[in-house]
């Protein structure tokens, strides 16, 4: 039998048990090894995870085992632990709502190797505060990431959209853009589909909208259907269930040339100077909304003849 260990965060006793359970057999990283990444990583990560239903990837044996993605929160959880409970299509759910160290710590004893988060908080559930566009490379070269990343990095400004970056750790990018929190996510999805269309339609030979794998012809994927109601992405300094154990990390854009960026750059075992500075610094203050952004949008498809 593994043994259990209990580790004391806080004011709270957190019990991991079998500890030392292989959730990454080829590269041996155990259960507390993935609780410690992510009580290392609480400061950076909380902010961006306070206040938000999560959805929860777990795998109890390991990235070879099976998986499951957990929305309803568990019975057996803690009561300390922070829920939130919000609409669904025939009913309700109630979601776990990620507030301090030992709930994350909590959550990696569950075997939730990544915790996705809702673009909006629970207490506003249809208006996000973030928008966010998936680069999703047909293969694994990653130079037509950081193209696809440049260009729409130009297309945002031209919109006056703050942004910032974010390895995901599986093969792309996100880039992330703040918003004030005033418009409905049917709003917030419509604006970012309008404006992967238009930067599709500038580079149609590399980029597309087309979600049909088969349509997509080798052309890098803009997904932003994770911007719909209750979508999720994954979290900042996420591990993702991948050999390597990977993790998602917010990068400065300045950072987009540097050869050695990968989409798993960094990763649990390495994470580099990554916890000592934080390129999303401020951003979050300056959230914009739609109606701006549709405007400006609007007069670059007119005075480029039309998006296609």
């Amino acid at each position: 039998m593994s043994p259990d260990v209990e580790l004391r965060i806080g004011r709270r006793k957190v019990n991991v048990k079998r500890a030392d359970k292989e959730l990454f057999p080829q590269d041996g990283i155990t259960k507390a090894d993935l609780a410690e990444h992510y009580r290392r990583v609480a400061p950076r990560m909380l902010p961006e995870l306070r206040g938000r239903p999560l959805m929860l990837e777990r795998m109890p044996d390991g990235i070879d085992g099976d998986r499951f993605y957990q929305k309803e929160v568990s019975d057996y959880f803690p009561d300390w632990i922070r829920r939130a409970t919000v609409d669904k299509e025939d009913g309700e759910v109630t979601h776990v709502v990620c507030d301090d160290t030992a709930t994350l710590v909590y959550l990696a004893g569950q075997a939730c190797i990544t915790p996705h988060r809702w673009l909006s908080r629970a207490d506003e559930p249809r208006r996000p505060d973030r928008l966010v566009f998936d680069l999703d490379p047909p293969a694994d070269d990653f130079e037509p990431v950081r193209r696809a990343a440049h260009r729409l990095h130009e297309l945002l400004e031209e919109l006056d959209l703050p942004s910032g970056l974010m390895t995901t750790g599986s093969r792309g990018l996100h880039a992330v853009v703040p918003l004030n929190r005033r418009d409905d996510a049917d709003d917030v999805l419509a604006l970012a589909r309008a404006t992967a269309r238009t930067l599709a339609s500038r580079y149609e030979q590399e980029l597309t909208t087309e979600p049909r794998k088969d349509a997509r012809k080798g052309r890098l994927y803009l997904d932003v259907a994770r911007n719909g109601y209750a979508q999720t992405v994954v979290a900042p300094f996420g591990v993702r269930s991948r050999p390597g154990a990977p993790v998602a990390v917010p990068l400065g854009w300045d950072e987009l040339d540097d050869p050695e960026l990968t989409a798993r750059r960094w990763t649990v075992t390495d994470l580099g100077d990554r916890l000592e500075k934080d390129p999303w610094e401020g951003l979050a203050r300056h959230g914009r909304g739609v109606t701006a952004a549709n405007r400006r949008l609007r007069g670059l498809v007119q005075s480029e003849g039309g998006a296609k």
